[in-house]
C-alpha cells in the first residue's frame, strides 16, 4: 500500500477533506493508528512527557527522536510520517537545522520534519525545504518556548497576539512549509489563519475550521484520566480495563491459575514418570 505524500496532502486541503493526524511513539501503536485509516502520524517530542514522565518536552534528545521514529515507521503502511525536531536542533544556525533534519529522514524514517516557532524559525526552514526535505510548522502555543511564554497558554487572544500568530503562520508558509500545526489559539483566529493560508493547517486546541486535527493517541484512547485538557477529546476510556485486566493476572499468578496445562510445553518424548538411576 502506498504511504499518503506530501501532494496527497495538499490535494485533501485542496478538496476541503479533513486531514486526521494522530501523535504515536512505538509499532505496535503505529499499526492501530495506521489500520484505522489516519493519515498523518506525527512522532512528538511529547514523547518526554508523555513516555519519559518528564513535565516538559525541552529534555528530549534528537536520538530519542530517531529511535522513536523508526518504531513508528516499522508500523505503518499507508499513514505519513513526520517527526519533531527536538529542542535546541535547529535553533542554532540553518545549517545545524539541515544537518539534524536529514539525519530525522535518514536514520529516523520521516518522510517529513517539524519546527515549532514562526517567523524566527523561517531561514532553518527554508533551509530544509531546499534540500529538499519537506517540512511541518507549528505556530501559537509551542511546547519547546514553555518557560518564555509562562507556561502552557492559550495564544493569539488579543488583537496584537492574533497578528503574531497570524504573521508567524504567513512566514512559516512562504518560508516553504507544506502544512502548519496551530496550537492552542482561539477557534476564530485558527479560521482565519487556515483561510489565509494556502497549506493544510493541523488544529490541537484551534476549533474545528483547521483543514485537520492532532491528538496524542494515549489522550484519545483515555490512557490517563488525570490529564483533562480542554482541547480533548477521549475516544475511549482504556485505564480502567487496562488496570483490571492487569489486576486480574496479578491474582492468577498468586493463585497459581496462570499459567495453566494450555499455556505451557511439555519435552518431546517425555513420559509422564521418569525412573531416575542413581549411582554409587
Amino acid at each position: 500500500m502506498p504511504r499518503i505524500t506530501v501532494p496527497d496532502l495538499l490535494r485533501m486541503k485542496a478538496g476541503s477533506q479533513k486531514i486526521a493526524m494522530v501523535t504515536a511513539y512505538d509499532a505496535t501503536m503505529a499499526r492501530i493508528v495506521d489500520a484505522a485509516g489516519v493519515d498523518m502520524v506525527l512522532v512528538g517530542d511529547s514523547l518526554g512527557m508523555v513516555i519519559q514522565g518528564h513535565s516538559d518536552t525541552l529534555s528530549v534528545t534528537l536520538d530519542d527522536m530517531i529511535y522513536h521514529g523508526r518504531c513508528v515507521d516499522r508500523g505503518l503502511e499507508r499513514a505519513h510520517l513526520t517527526v519533531d525536531m527536538p529542542f535546541m536542533t535547529y535553533q542554532v544556525s540553518p545549517a545545524q537545522a539541515l544537518e539534524n533534519a536529514g539525519r530525522l529522514v535518514k536514520e529516523g524514517k520521516a518522510q517529513s520534519v517539524k519546527l515549532e516557532g514562526g517567523a524566527r524559525t523561517a531561514p532553518a526552514i527554508r533551509a530544509i525545504v531546499d534540500a529538499g526535505i519537506p517540512v511541518v510548522g507549528h505556530v501559537g502555543l509551542t511546547p519547546q518556548s514553555v518557560h518564555a511564554m509562562g507556561g502552557f497558554k492559550v495564544q493569539g487572544r488579543g488583537d496584537e497576539g492574533a497578528a503574531q500568530v497570524l504573521a508567524d503562520a504567513l512566514a512559516v508558509q512562504e518560508a516553504g512549509a507544506f502544512c502548519v500545526v496551530l496550537e492552542m489559539v482561539p477557534a476564530e483566529l485558527a479560521a482565519e489563519i487556515t483561510e489565509a493560508l494556502a497549506v493544510p493547517t493541523i488544529g490541537i486546541g484551534a476549533g474545528a475550521s483547521c483543514s485537520g486535527q492532532v491528538l496524542v493517541c494515549n489522550d484519545l484512547l483515555g490512557f490517563d484520566s488525570r490529564f483533562k485538557p480542554r482541547f480533548v477529546r477521549r475516544f475511549a476510556e482504556l485505564e480502567t480495563p487496562m488496570v483490571d485486566a492487569t489486576r486480574a493476572y496479578v491474582e492468577a499468578v498468586r493463585d497459581q491459575s496462570f499459567p495453566a496445562a494450555e499455556h505451557s510445553f511439555r519435552r518431546r518424548g517425555a513420559r509422564k514418570s521418569a525412573k531416575i538411576t542413581r549411582l554409587y
